[in-house]
């Protein structure tokens, strides 16, 4: 399929020689050097370098070439030969780039000098390191503190984002909103309510150990294709495979593994899904309502027979909280019902629930398919009822697995970027620096953004991302952000949130963690948190894209010396000079996590921090497992009405986050454009309209807001009646900020309401 022209036609299976060439188009894009292909070996080995992308946990017992698709997509995206200088600016002005897509912005290069906006020239000018800190500081030292907000990427590795919360704290605030806010924070106040971890249960060794996984709005194939070895290994022993998802995914549906020399040259596929149930957007409730109901029936039904139940009472006995009120209101909701809500039929629901009662050990795994949505942790607390039923979390092959998309995003959480203070040891921040860390609760993002709208935020300083492209309500954002008094961005390549610079605006470039970091005491390592609480050390030793380069930790560090009031315990330029002091106060502030942190950072598969609930201890009010009892099927914002669709945003395989390599999504066999919305061919032609026809997508929030995306393209495809996709983040200016989780806030990219109608 080529702009839409043709009906889109997957090509094939994930992983084979469709990954391997992918990779070898980003290569001959950016034309690394070749110590590329040595950074490569390397990547997500112990002394290695920990990958940028995603945050998939690192075995123990490595492949010969620990990385995926997508992970080398990233590292040959930052180790290009292309360089945005100064000079750069002299041919553009920001006003001009706006014009620019984001694959065009990033594929000017790595950024390579501090510099400042010129709002006379309406360009960015290169200045000293000396003055960008120098002003930056004293800016900030006017400001309100309570309007600076410190915006965290998952870029930064655990020392530099354990200095930034530092910092924040020791300037005024607790202004730390971090990308978690707008993917997986669901997961982190959804798990503890109900379980007393914020993250997941299992460990690498329950993947080996398991014979059922249940998938629900997770897409590894894109988004973690390092899953897909121990999915096919699950598949090698007789594991069965359930999934829960609006689009077929074909890293769900077949792989070939490219490190199986035989696969390769005999195309063998691997059958991943045993079941693939493509339910309706914001349906999840609905259907593991379904699938429990199930459970319960066939338990009855083999207490009435004589047999062994089903259900692990035992466990519910011991360990689980509320859960009487919880099988009432299964048995009481009807199927006719469930299945309305999710588009699936009982028969569907009941085969699914039959794999689940015949397995003896499951993992249920889910992404932002459950997390992004107005009542995403009901979704969480589903998922959990589901699991608890038949004691599958706590136990050895079993399970609650979300899967980060972002490296080191739980990590910075681990480490102290947080707005809630109830999670941060103030006392032992006040013990340790000598200053009385602020007490208020901070700005989440989307609190953030709101203020921002409102004109209550006066400066943000960004490490790492692209926050203004990745926040909801894009138009709007847009517009207010040049309003602030100040700016500044850490970067490694151009993006659209440097096209918006407040009053004064700096983009401070910094290296990438595959690069060397030379510091007084030689190169040092950085660590970060995998997506199963594990910490690993990683190393760069590719040369820098530019001598004028700093690390994020030298760059946080230079900052908050000017910015931040004189402290003597404070040693901000000391700690630029060796790392390994830094993790020694990680330890000293999280002795729990970090017991011994220097000595074991680099052990082969990461040392692990702890989870009370994979070991049965529940740290909730109750002290035990908490049942939940949902008060609706769906988890959306809204309601259904006629002509009002379901949108759920995606991303490419040829994308990470806001970073966009190029214009391939090979898996959904769109080729050569972005400019799409997916729909249902009845769908299509229930509104008069046909493959192809250009578009306009409305919001349909009722809230007063005008929100319109134009010049799509309507694309035929296999999706449930009522839902639509579009792209991460072209689609962003159709989702409201006030279009969130109700317990986190986490934006409702996966259930936005919409009308479409013909250009």
């Amino acid at each position: 399929m080529s702009k839409t022209d043709d009906l889109p036609e997957t090509s094939g299976p994930s992983g084979g020689w469709g990954s391997l060439k992918g990779i070898t188009r980003i290569f001959g894009e950016t034309w690394p050097s070749a110590d590329a292909v040595r950074t490569l070996k390397r990547q997500n080995k112990p002394g290695g370098y920990m990958c940028a992308s995603c945050a998939f946990p690192k075995p123990a017992n490595y492949h010969p070439f620990e990385f995926c698709e997508n992970g080398a997509k990233s590292t040959l995206w930052d180790m290009t030969r292309a360089r945005c200088t100064p000079e750069f600016w002299e041919d553009h002005t920001v006003a001009g780039l706006r014009d620019w897509s984001d694959h065009e912005l990033e594929k000017t290069g790595r950024l390579t000098a501090p510099m400042r906006y010129d709002p006379a020239r309406d360009r960015y000018v290169e200045v000293s390191w000396d003055d960008a800190f120098a002003e930056i500081g004293a800016t900030l030292k006017d400001l309100p503190r309570e309007q600076v907000v410190f915006y965290s990427s998952g870029h930064a590795g655990l020392e530099a984002s354990y200095l930034w919360a530092l910092m924040a704290r020791a300037y005024g605030n607790n202004n730390l909103p971090q990308s978690s806010n707008m993917c997986h924070e669901t997961t982190s106040v959804g798990l503890k309510k109900v379980i007393g971890s914020s993250v997941g249960t299992v460990l690498w060794e329950d993947l080996e150990e398991t014979d059922c996984y249940f998938f629900f709005g997770q897409n590894p194939g894109t988004n973690a294709p390092r899953f897909l070895h121990p999915l096919k290994e699950a598949k090698d022993r007789g594991a069965k495979i359930v999934t829960f998802n609006p689009v077929r995914e074909q890293g769900l549906i077949s792989f070939v593994d490219p490190q199986n020399m035989h696969d390769m040259l005999t195309g063998s596929e691997t059958k991943i899904s045993d079941q693939y149930h493509q339910l309706k957007a914001g349906s999840d409730i609905a259907a593991l309502t379904g699938l429990c109901k199930a459970v319960i029936e066939a338990d009855e039904k083999a207490e009435a027979q004589g047999r062994a139940p089903i259900i692990d009472w035992a466990f519910l006995r011991e360990h689980c909280n509320d859960y009487e009120g919880f099988l009432r209101f299964c048995r009481s909701t009807e199927w006719q019902a469930l299945c309305d809500e999710c588009g699936l039929s009982e028969t569907e629901l009941r085969q699914a629930a039959e794999v689940y009662i015949k397995a003896e050990r499951v993992i249920g795994v889910y992404g932002m398919g459950l997390t992004q949505h107005a009542h995403g942790a009901t979704n969480i607390g589903m998922l959990v009822n589901f699991l608890a039923l038949r004691g599958n979390i706590g136990r050895k092959g079993a399970g609650c697995c979300p899967v980060r998309g972002h490296s080191n995003v739980q990590g910075q959480r681990t480490v102290g970027i947080a707005e809630k203070t109830a999670l941060i040891p103030m006392d032992r921040l006040r013990d340790l620096f000598g200053f009385e860390p602020p007490q208020k609760d901070g700005m989440h993002i989307v609190d953030a953004a709101q203020a921002m709208l409102e004109g209550k935020v006066s400066a943000t300083l960004s490490m790492g991302g692209n926050l203004l492209r990745a926040l909801p309500d894009t138009d709007r954002i847009e517009a207010a952000w040049p309003q602030q008094k100040l700016t500044v961005m850490v970067s490694t390549k151009l993006n659209r949130s440097h096209l918006y610079p407040g009053e004064v605006a700096y983009i401070l470039p910094c290296l990438s963690r595959s690069e060397v970091d030379e510091q007084e005491t030689g190169n040092q390592y950085v660590s970060v948190e995998d997506s199963f609480s594990m910490i690993h050390g990683s190393l760069g030793k590719h040369p820098p894209a530019a001598k004028t380069l700093k690390s994020e930790l030298e760059i946080t560090c230079r900052i908050a010396q000017a910015a931040c009031a004189p402290n003597d315990k404070l040693c901000w330029l000391d700690w630029i000079k060796d790392y390994s002091v830094v993790r020694d106060l990680i330890e000293a502030t999280y002795p729990d996590d970090f017991r011994d942190f220097n000595a074991r950072m680099n052990e082969p598969g990461g040392f692990w921090r702890g989870n009370a609930a994979h070991e049965r201890v529940w740290k909730t009010e109750s002290g035990k497992l908490e049942f939940t009892t949902p008060d609706r099927l769906n988890a959306l914002g809204f309601e259904d009405a006629p002509g009002r669709f379901r949108m759920i945003t995606m991303r490419s395989n040829d994308q990470f986050n806001t970073t966009i390599y190029g214009y391939s999504d090979r898996f959904r066999g769109i080729e050569g454009t972005r400019d799409v919305l997916l729909m249902n061919k009845i769908d299509i032609a229930d509104l008069g309209l046909k493959h192809g026809d250009e578009i306009t997508v409305r919001g349909d929030m009722g809230d007063g807001v005008d929100r319109i995306k134009t010049g799509l393209s309507l694309c035929q495809f296999d999706m449930p009646r009522g839902t639509v996709g579009g792209y991460y983040p072209e689609c962003n200016v159709l989702i409201p900020v006030g279009l969130h989780d109700q317990l986190s806030k986490t934006p409702g990219s996966k259930g936005v309401p919409v009308r479409i109608e013909k250009a």
